[in-house]
């Protein structure tokens, strides 16, 4: 047996538009059925504050105010105190009599002052008076001792260095004292030295500087411990410093040809 299935036939579109408006229309007079047709009065009047004037003797109001006896108060027990103001009349001064001048009797000058030291004692001061410090002078060095003999001194880094040979430095016959002859050099690893510069302006003699120049080129220092490696350096490692040779002044001797002296 073979089942048939009916399938419900769907709505058209008049059908449609048909039972929006039955559906509107119902709701329209379901609106007007159970609304209130009556018509609008006047509104209702509102309970609002009222402002009524009394008159200045109403005590029974008074006694109603809160602050009657919280704080000062023009019905209160001291309104009379404080706020009725006594009445001040002011009298200007007026000086009636005419200006005079007082006398000044010249041998009453410092009365006062006199009669006040007379009836008052003070006492005495005493100052102590102590004897005046000794003042100590601190031991000054000399600034400048003059050396006894010429000697000769090296500074720098070269001051680390032995000088093998160092020589006696002769006096200098000059007329003042000399300063020192300082001779810039440098030392190579063998300890030759390779270059020796005076160092400007000298002691102030001519003849003291070179021989500072030529002592310094006899010098030689100690080597250094490790040789040079032969490379294209062979002086190795140079050593900067400075020699310095402090002079030991004498005097000039007397000049054998001097001028007699004119009778």
């Amino acid at each position: 047996m073979n089942a048939t299935h009916s399938e419900p036939p769907s709505w058209s579109r008049r059908r449609w538009w048909t039972a929006i408006a039955a559906v509107f229309a119902l709701h329209v007079g379901l609106i007007f059925a159970f609304s209130d047709r009556k018509p609008a009065g006047p509104p209702r009047p509102v309970k609002i504050a009222r402002l009524r004037l009394v008159a200045e003797g109403g005590e029974l109001l008074a006694l109603g105010d809160p602050t009657l006896f919280a704080l000062p108060h023009p019905r209160g027990f001291a309104a009379p105190a404080w706020l009725p103001l006594p009445q001040v009349e002011f009298a200007p001064f007026k000086w009636t009599e005419p200006p005079r001048f007082l006398p000044l009797a010249a041998e009453r000058l410092g009365e006062t002052f006199l009669q006040f030291m007379e009836t008052n004692r003070f006492a005495r001061f005493e100052f102590e008076i102590l004897p005046a410090p000794k003042l100590i002078f601190p031991e000054t060095p000399p600034l400048f001792t003059p050396p006894t003999k010429s000697e000769l001194r090296v500074g720098g880094d070269l001051a680390q260095r032995h000088l093998l040979n160092r020589p006696e430095l002769p006096e200098q016959e000059f007329g003042d004292l000399l300063t020192n002859s300082v001779v810039r050099v440098q030392v190579d690893a063998r300890g030759n030295i390779f270059s020796s510069t005076l160092v400007p302006p000298g002691s102030g003699s001519k003849l003291a500087d070179g021989r500072a120049l030529a002592l310094t080129r006899t010098l030689r220092f100690a080597p250094l411990a490790q040789p040079p490696v032969l490379s294209a350096d062979p002086l190795g490692p140079l050593t900067s410093g400075a020699l310095i040779f402090v002079w030991h002044t004498v005097p000039l001797p007397p000049a054998t040809n001097a001028p007699a002296p004119l009778p």
